[in-house]
């Protein structure tokens, strides 16, 4: 059986807990899109941890952590997170790289910096991990497939071919130092030393693994939102968030897929600029930051510190509908404890309309927010384990939550350890 966990949101869900918590029953976690620019925290036994590329069923000495083919594969931090976990005392992890992944080249990242650069005030507020100039070589057909790495002779001409046309951008564009093919040639040879172990037929693999029946997650990065057909154009990721997206970025059949788990955080969050209606600033967005998460909400990968807002019901049904939720985890729910009450969004006004409908970006950017209140539960939500015993007001905000986004909330997380987490059967 497969399992999707992907956003609802921009991102910065709780992705990652839910995965480290689901992937105590499953056998193969995949990374199927996205690459080391955003991160997933967990909170375990281990300690605290932010990844970036590895899946985040990692933990466990029953699984196999695997890159999947929609990866944007950073070779030395894939390694270097593996390092960095293992000296922490986590066993060393099965993994397995899709040998049809494409490489991060050293000249994506310098891309990614030089434009945003370039761009100025204007810019797209990347991370700076080059996954928008390696999904453009991905997609214009100049990428790099771990499979090549393998081929002496062809990665020898391609590496020629790509310096070529690099190097007159550097050049002409960025004015920057250009690309020494020898040089890159020797680093590409220092990764393929590096991944060799690893490489593996997926999607082989895991119609193997299902005809044996066993349990597969897929893990997803970022959220519906920065999907760059269904989220908000241009200020998206460059790969799909979608779980639909999962059965290509792994090699499996979609009708595999039976579950859909959409992670929706209790309020708002996103990091990286565009359209956000539920947005809060000043004291208020402090205020939240500052107890959000665990240790604060600021990016896994860039440290920046989230923009904040209450929750969205507009954005989250709608990205629970492109995502095809079967199930939705709703995270970090004790963060809320401390308000009197609880601002909701439960609609947009946009030129003088109500909708509960998500929009194209251009009317995105002229919403305003509908707000309604509900009384807080003031009070700590950490240690409880059974729904019933939550505070009446805090299910009440819960079941309103629900009805307001139209699918059923059925894992709720109410802190960042691993057991923090309580079932809900509907």
């Amino acid at each position: 059986m497969v399992k999707a966990v992907v956003g609802a949101n921009w991102g910065d869900e709780g992705k990652g807990k839910i995965t480290d918590t689901l992937a105590k029953e499953a056998d193969i976690i995949v990374r199927f899109q996205g690459g080391a620019n955003a991160g997933h925290t967990i909170v375990n036994d281990y300690g605290k941890f932010a990844l970036h590329t590895l899946p985040s069923g990692v933990f466990y000495n029953h699984t196999t952590s695997i890159i999947g083919n929609g990866v944007a594969l950073n070779i030395p931090l894939l390694f270097k997170e593996v390092q960095d976990i293992v000296s922490k005392g986590v066993p060393e992890p099965k993994i397995l790289v899709s040998d049809r992944a494409q490489i991060v080249m050293p000249y994506h990242i310098l891309f990614d910096q030089y434009e945003e650069e370039r761009l100025g005030k204007n810019s797209f507020g990347s991370t700076k991990s080059g996954i928008a100039p390696f999904y453009s070589d991905k997609y214009a057909k100049i990428g790099f497939q771990v499979s090549e790495l393998f081929d002496e002779d062809l990665l020898k001409k391609k590496v020629a071919r790509v310096c070529e046309t690099k190097n007159v951008l550097l050049e002409h564009l960025y004015h920057k130092p250009a690309i020494d093919q020898e040089e890159l040639l020797a680093t590409l040879h220092e990764y393929r030393d590096m991944v060799k172990p690893f490489v593996c037929d997926v999607s082989l693999y895991l119609h193997n693994a299902l005809k044996e029946g066993k349990e597969i997650l897929l893990e997803g990065q970022l959220g519906t939102l920065k999907d760059p057909d269904h989220g908000i154009y241009p200020m998206v990721t460059s790969s799909s968030t979608l779980a639909a997206y999962g059965a290509i970025g792994a090699g499996v059949p979609p009708y595999e897929i039976k579950k859909v788990i959409t992670v929706c955080k209790a309020y708002s969050s996103a990091v990286g600029a565009g359209a956000f209606v539920s947005e809060i600033f000043g004291e208020e967005a402090d205020e939240l930051r500052r107890r959000g998460g665990d240790g604060g909400e600021f990016g896994a990968t860039t440290g920046r510190p989230r923009r904040m807002g209450w929750f969205d019901c507009v954005a989250s049904k709608y990205g629970c509908r492109l995502q095809g939720a079967t199930d939705v985890a709703f995270t970090v729910l004790d963060v809320l404890g401390y308000l009197d009450e609880i601002p909701v969004c439960t609609a947009y006004e946009i030129d003088g309309k109500q909708t509960t409908e998500f929009p194209t970006t251009v009317l995105l950017e002229k919403a305003k927010p509908v707000i309604e209140k509900l009384p807080g539960w003031k009070c700590e939500i950490r240690g409880i384990k059974k729904y019933e015993e939550l505070p009446e007001n805090c299910r009440k905000y819960i079941e309103f939550v629900e009805e307001k986004i139209g699918y059923p909330i059925t894992m709720v997380s109410n802190g960042p350890g691993r057991e923090d987490i309580i079932y809900r059967n509907k």
